[in-house]
């Protein structure tokens, strides 16, 4: 039998592998040297942590903004970058990078994608992040079928028996979408954790709460140890309440959504040079061990180090100006003022002002 065929690669200048708010920001530096990109992120959507991990919490140190929640610097961001036309690629993680003779690299992701770059870089911030999996017994065979681990169409689950768990937004968001979609909302809607305490945000508490008042969200504080499943199917998780007492829940479809944990993942394969698994860089340039490779952010170590976004920003700047000198060899790189230039001007897609 014939090997299938490999899909021909993209071709493109950069590769940005992380979709956080520093990849975002790569993306913008980038952009302002006119070196176009594709981002790749492990997560269906861009953002990283704060979108995941704390999208409604207040963020006090971004540069000219007195506070704004992870959302709405994500949103910022994504306008930011908007005239520069990233390509995205989402829901999947790069797997294997191979430099070849001419200088580039050859990508493939964990679909299939691949892509033929100039220069990567990395803002996977502290690694792909992948959902804390339910470890019972038989319970695996199910995944993508009765079995979740993200929250998937409403209409989808219309008529059915939905047992979801978690404590914090992710979950509470998800019932209460559930139990709020009209006619295509679940036939039943159970929220369980091992105790009636939540981490969301006090508003979707309170909005849970009036649900499980008005009997449409069933609360259930118990921790489950093991499946019960008929005919192929999974009918029902056993559990075990706090005070002891066990029970079973009937389902048609178990929704996991106890939080995302961060690997470094495939990264660690690469060859590049490592430090308590974070990547080693030159901080003139941000580049790692293998020349043509980057890392910004969380996912970078150097001496005097500091895991905030905002350095995040400033290494993304001089990896761009790096990067440059790469992707266009021979063409000096000279530093321009988004204020004065009109260059950056055309490329933002802003009149040119001349001075008064």
């Amino acid at each position: 039998m014939t090997a299938p065929a490999l899909a021909a690669p993209i071709e493109t200048d950069a590769v940005v592998v992380g979709a956080g708010p520093v990849g975002l920001f790569q993306v913008f530096e980038l952009g302002l040297q006119g070196i176009h990109a594709h981002v790749i992120d492990a997560l269906p959507f861009p953002g990283g942590q704060c979108i995941e991990l704390y999208p409604d919490k207040p963020i006090y140190d971004i540069p000219a903004t007195r506070v704004c929640t992870g959302r709405e610097l994500v949103a910022r961001l994504l306008d930011q970058i908007e005239p520069f036309g990233a390509v995205f690629h989402l829901d999947q993680q790069v797997d294997r990078v191979q430099p070849q003779p001419d200088g580039r690299f050859l990508i493939d992701s964990s679909v299939g994608t691949r892509w033929l770059a100039k220069t990567i870089v990395i803002a996977g911030g502290v690694g792909a992040f992948q959902p804390r999996r339910l470890k019972l017994d038989g319970l695996a065979a199910f995944e993508g079928s009765q079995l979740r681990y993200r929250v998937p169409e409403a209409a989808g689950l219309a008529g059915q028996r939905v047992l979801i768990i978690g404590d914090a937004d992710a979950a509470l968001e998800c019932a209460i979408g559930l139990a709020s979609a009209g006619p295509r909302q679940a036939a039943s809607v159970t929220l369980m954790h091992r105790r009636d305490e939540f981490k969301a945000a006090a508003a979707t508490i309170e909005q849970l709460q009036q649900l499980r008042a008005a009997g449409r969200v069933q609360f259930v504080a118990a921790q489950a140890t093991a499946i019960e499943q008929a005919g192929g199917r999974l009918t029902a998780l056993q559990v075990l309440g706090a005070e002891g007492t066990a029970r079973t829940l009937p389902l048609d479809t178990l929704l996991v959504l106890t939080g995302l944990s961060p690997k470094l993942g495939p990264i660690a394969d690469w060859g590049l040079a490592l430090e308590r698994k974070q990547l080693v860089v030159d901080t003139t340039t941000l580049q790692t061990s293998t020349p043509g490779i980057y890392a910004v952010g969380d996912v970078n170590t150097y001496p005097g180090k500091r895991k905030l976004i905002l350095c995040g920003f400033h290494e993304a700047t001089l990896a761009a100006f790096a990067a440059a000198e790469r992707v266009f060899p021979g063409r000096p790189v000279h530093l321009e003022y988004t204020t004065t230039s009109p260059r950056l001007h055309r490329a933002l897609g802003v009149a040119h002002r001349p001075e008064q």
